[in-house]
């Protein structure tokens, strides 16, 4: 059994998974990015592979120690992947977003995708039947929403996200839940079919930690995948680590 451990380091939280083979067994949240904690992982998980895909400025003492251990590669745009990157600066397109691309790929080769990333931001990705990546955008997402017109306001509070809440809010609170979770899943369904006036027929991969807000809400069909980023990177991580 081929043992493989797929980190994510993001604006928010850094995550690891553990695949054996080809199915994902387990997703750890991580403490810190220390040297300690990389290495009780090493120790518990005992993996043959290793991949990383960072957007910040991480410990690089624990990439010495997956390099040490196991079969490491750090993802960035000189990795191998199995799509083409035809956008005007391959460097900058951030691990994430190659990640959730070769997800989408990997399931559904030979097709149109957009895959749709709800974190920090929300980011639109369009890779074609032709595995060529051709980019997408980036917009705000549903935290720097409710932040920023907290922040930008001198009595809006910052309320957290719920499932539950009416189209016309009756109070502050519900009235800034509707506005951002309507407001984005509009939004999104909104690029979608913007999308569909180009392209005849593709898949809509939806993945991301604030992912569950939405999917009650949206009116086109999609395929929601909370652990997709995971599964790009073992995807990329066996095109690297032969």
């Amino acid at each position: 059994m081929q043992r493989t451990c797929c980190f994510d380091f993001g604006n928010t939280r850094l995550k690891c998974a553990l695949f054996i083979d080809r199915e994902m067994q387990e997703l750890l949240v991580l403490e810190n990015d220390q040297p300690e904690t990389i290495q009780k992982l090493i120790n518990d998980f005992k993996p043959t592979k290793s991949i990383l895909a960072s957007v910040i400025n991480h410990n690089a003492e624990g990439e010495i120690l997956l390099k040490a251990h196991t079969k490491f590669h750090k993802l960035g745009h000189t990795s191998n992947i199995p799509f083409s990157t035809p956008v005007g600066k391959p460097e900058t397109i951030g691990a994430d977003r190659l990640a959730a691309v070769a997800a989408a790929v990997d399931l559904f080769p030979h097709q149109h995708n957009l895959v749709i990333g709800l974190g920090t931001c929300i980011t639109y990705n369009f890779v074609n039947i032709q595995h060529e990546f051709l980019g997408g955008s980036i917009s705000p997402g549903m935290q720097m929403r409710f932040r920023s017109m907290h922040e930008y306001t001198a009595l809006l509070p910052l309320v957290e996200a719920e499932n539950q809440f009416p189209l016309i809010g009756y109070d502050t609170k519900t009235n800034l839940l509707s506005g951002v979770i309507l407001g984005m899943s509009k939004e999104i369904d909104g690029i979608i079919d913007a999308y569909a006036l180009k392209f005849n027929n593709f898949n809509v991969l939806l993945t991301g930690g604030d992912m569950p807000f939405f999917v009650p809400h949206l009116k086109n069909k999609i395929f929601a995948d909370p652990y997709l980023i995971y599964k790009g990177l073992y995807a990329i991580s066996e095109f690297n680590n032969v």
